[in-house]
Order: C-alpha cells, then sequence, then structure tokens
C-alpha cells in the first residue's frame, strides 16, 4: 500500500479509539460534577471497556461480510453522536450510557486494522499492522494529554463535543478516500457470530496471544486508569496529568519495529524480552509518589512492552485465517477489552484500600502471569 493510505489509516484508528481514553485524566472532575463516589469512578472506564468488548463482539465480524468502507464511514458517524451524547450528560446515568455507546461503536478501529492488512501484501503486512497499531496506541496515550488540555481550556465537556466534530471529518474523508470492497461469504449472522466463537477452540496461536492480550492490557489499564488519583491528590492540573501521556507515546512509537521482526520470524523472541520489559517497568513506578520521573520512566517501558506484544500478536493472527481478519482481530481484541476493563476497576478499587503501592502489586502480577504463560508455551 501507498504510505500515505497506511498513515490514513493510524490517524482514524488513533482518533476513533482515543474516544474510550479521553475520560482517563478527567475521572475525578467527571464524578464530582455528577454526583460518582470516588471508589466506583473507575466504572466509567470498565463500562466503556465493557462496551468495546461488546461491539468487537457483534459489530466487527461484519467486516467479513459488508463493504467496509460503507460500515467504517457508518460507525464513525454513530460514534459522533455517541460523544454528543456524553458532552450533554447531566447525572451518572447518561454519562454511563454514553460511554457505554463510545466503548460498543469505537470498535471502528478494528475494522480499519483488518481493512489495513487485507489491503497489504503478504511480505509487508507485519509493516503495515505495526505502523497502523501504533496509530492507535498514540491515540490511547495522546488522548490523555488532548483531553486534559482541553479540559483545562474549556471543560472536560468541550473534548466531546470537539472530539465528535473531528470525527465526522474523518469519516467523510475515508468514505472518499478509501475503495470499496466486495461483500464476503453469504452466511446469516448468527452463524457469521458462532463462527468466531469457533476461532477460539480451533486456533492455539489465536487461544495463546489472546490470553497475552487480556494479561497486559489489564496491566496496562492498571496504570493509566488509575494514576491520575494519586497525581490530582498531588494537585497537578488536567494538562499536567494528560502529559504523562506523551512518555507513553514515546514508548508506543520505540515499539513500531515488532512488526517487522515478526515478519522476519523473531516473534517469539520479540514476544519474551516486550514481556520482562514489562514486568520492570512496576519497579520504577512504584516511586511514583516521589519522583515523577520515575512515572516518565516507568510509562515508557510499560507502553513500549505492550505495543511490542500487541503488534506482535496481530501480525501472527490475521495469516491464520485470511478470509476471517475481522473476526481474528475482532475476536483477539476482545481479550484485549477485557484485560483493560479488569484493570481500570481492579486499580481504582486497590488503591482506595492499599494506595499506589497496591495498584503497583497488582499490576506486577499481572505482568508476571503474562511472562509465565510466555514461557510454558515457548517451552513447548
Amino acid at each position: 500500500m501507498h504510505r500515505g493510505v497506511v498513515l490514513l489509516f493510524a490517524v482514524a484508528a488513533g482518533t476513533a479509539v482515543a474516544t474510550i481514553y479521553f475520560a482517563q485524566p478527567l475521572l475525578v472532575t467527571m464524578g464530582t460534577e455528577l454526583g460518582i463516589a470516588s471508589s466506583t469512578v473507575g466504572g466509567i472506564v470498565t463500562l466503556t471497556q465493557l462496551g468495546y468488548g461488546l461491539g468487537l463482539f457483534l459489530l466487527v465480524p461484519l467486516g467479513d461480510l459488508l463493504d467496509r468502507r460503507r460500515l467504517v464511514a457508518g460507525l464513525l458517524t454513530l460514534l459522533a453522536i455517541a460523544e454528543l451524547i456524553t458532552a450533554t450528560a447531566v447525572n451518572g446515568l447518561t454519562l454511563f450510557a454514553g460511554m457505554a455507546a463510545i466503548g460498543v461503536l469505537a470498535v471502528v478501529t478494528q475494522l480499519l486494522v483488518a481493512f489495513a492488512a487485507s489491503l497489504a501484501a503478504p511480505a509487508e503486512r507485519g509493516r503495515v499492522v505495526g505502523l497502523v497499531t501504533t496509530g492507535v496506541v498514540l491515540g490511547i496515550l495522546l488522548a490523555r494529554t488532548v483531553s486534559g488540555t482541553l479540559a483545562d481550556l474549556a471543560g472536560w465537556r468541550a473534548v466531546y463535543v470537539v472530539s465528535a466534530g473531528v470525527t465526522v471529518v474523518i469519516a467523510i474523508v475515508l468514505y472518499r478516500i478509501l475503495p470499496a470492497t466486495a461483500p464476503g461469504k453469504t452466511m446469516g449472522y448468527g452463524r457469521l457470530l458462532r463462527s468466531t466463537l469457533s476461532l477460539f477452540a480451533e486456533e492455539p496461536v489465536f487461544r495463546t496471544r489472546g490470553t497475552l492480550a487480556l494479561l497486559i492490557f489489564a496491566a496496562f489499564g492498571t496504570l493509566w486508569s488509575s494514576v491520575a488519583l494519586p497525581l490530582s491528590e498531588d494537585g497537578l492540573s488536567h494538562t499536567a496529568i494528560g502529559a504523562f501521556g506523551l512518555a507513553g507515546a514515546a514508548g508506543a512509537l520505540a515499539a513500531a519495529p515488532a512488526g517487522r521482526l515478526a515478519d522476519r520470524g523473531r516473534a517469539r523472541w520479540t514476544t519474551g524480552l516486550a514481556l520482562g520489559l514489562l514486568l520492570l517497568s512496576w519497579l520504577p513506578l512504584g516511586f511514583t509518589r516521589t519522583s515523577l520521573w520515575a512515572l516518565v520512566v516507568g510509562a515508557i517501558l510499560l507502553d513500549l512492552a505492550v505495543q511490542a506484544v500487541h503488534v506482535t500478536s496481530q501480525t501472527l493472527i490475521y495469516p491464520l485465517r485470511p478470509d476471517a481478519g475481522s473476526r481474528l482481530i475482532g475476536g483477539y481484541m476482545i481479550f484485549y477489552s477485557v484485560g483493560s476493563g479488569l484493570g481500570a476497576i481492579g486499580s481504582t478499587a486497590v488503591y482506595a484500600v492499599a494506595g499506589w503501592t497496591g495498584v503497583c502489586l497488582l499490576g506486577a502480577l499481572f505482568s508476571a502471569s503474562a511472562l509465565a504463560v510466555w514461557g510454558v508455551k515457548a517451552a513447548r
């Protein structure tokens, strides 16, 4: 594919996925304004991730059945509407409903990943998936910086209003530039969903990589869903809290070659090294309350590791069944969604009981578990 088209995929995917992470540096403010207790405010992130998981199962498989260009444009339009619902929320119930809808519809991100993989030649698929996935991770991490800055300038509601406008513009551009695709094999919607479930039973690589996704994104969610709590207590502004996403973004960019290493047959080595770094990252993160530089170092290591494993996994699973690319990517990302939600609700609950030390121990536990899974599989 032309590099400009790959860049377009990356920007679109990153912009879409950012919508489910805008709330993270704003949790305290949103909870205070709408009367949501601090011990349950992490539920905003968890509900969004659960909605994302639901969308992955119900919507992403449609990419193997329908014209992906029309599907992507339609979901982006609906996503913009969900953002406006969130921006105008007057109570916690409306906010939760809007955030859940954002989660369901933001799965357009994974349709874009599968779309890009389907257009790429086999020899360049790892590079293309790596670049698009880098856009996704940058969207996740820079979402905090953008939302924190906008919230300080114009309030948290402005974040979702501005994002809705950008989302509509992207939908129009994608529809005009991307090629239409022919419908996939004729099958009923129910059969399509059942075939998604069967992939887990039939593909051992898919099972292993899904398990790793659940654990690494549980660690990821543990950090990024709770870090605003101690930083807010220390008096940092939304902008300052969101700025730490830049450190994570640096780590994500450093992991971009992971897809090329997978193309060269180095997937197992890349995964093992990255998981070791993921576990190591919790050592500097443990000193966050005494040194913000420790948070910067830990965030870079953590996001470098997560991105490297994530890109490698997607590069490995797509070739298993190219005709079911959307179902493979969507099914894999269900594990990501469950893990992110688990990390979000677990970390905020643990923080209320055991503080930041407890959060870091939880993240280290998830990371060590992922390394153990890799060790068992690598030994076979």
